[in-house]
């Protein structure tokens, strides 16, 4: 009985999404903002090795509607994404891992947070 408990929590970790990538710095103030949010939460948000990129998993579908000027939303296809400990893609890592996050992040607070973190990047490179 064990294994099959084990299989069927592989399979319901398995979810169809598309994927938000942005630059790490805009991504790390988004999330921050999602964070201090009420209600609605972020979901789980990936980071490249190589410290350039932060990719939020958000519903299937977002992508042919996604128009965020210095993001890209990546349809996944369908193949869904294997929600475990260890990372969907070679070379990245968990910012937030699932099980700590929600699902997927709304693409509608997502859009808010990004607009709000490009807002709060700009003024502060103003000031200096």
């Amino acid at each position: 009985m064990e294994s099959d408990e084990g299989s069927l929590m592989e399979a319901a970790m398995e979810i169809s999404c598309d994927v938000v990538t942005v630059p790490t710095r805009h991504g790390l103030e988004a999330v921050d903002i999602l964070r201090r949010g009420v209600g609605d939460g972020v979901g789980p948000v990936l980071h490249d090795d190589g410290g350039q990129t932060l990719g939020f998993l958000v519903p299937p579908g977002t992508a042919a509607g996604w128009d965020v000027p210095g993001s890209t939303c990546t349809e996944t296809d369908g193949r869904g994404l294997r929600l475990a400990p260890e990372p969907p893609v070679e070379g990245a890592d968990w910012l937030l891992p699932p099980g700590d996050a929600d699902l997927a992040t709304d693409p509608a607070v997502l859009r808010a947070a990004l607009d709000e973190a490009a807002r709060l990047i700009e003024a502060a490179d103003n000031c200096q």
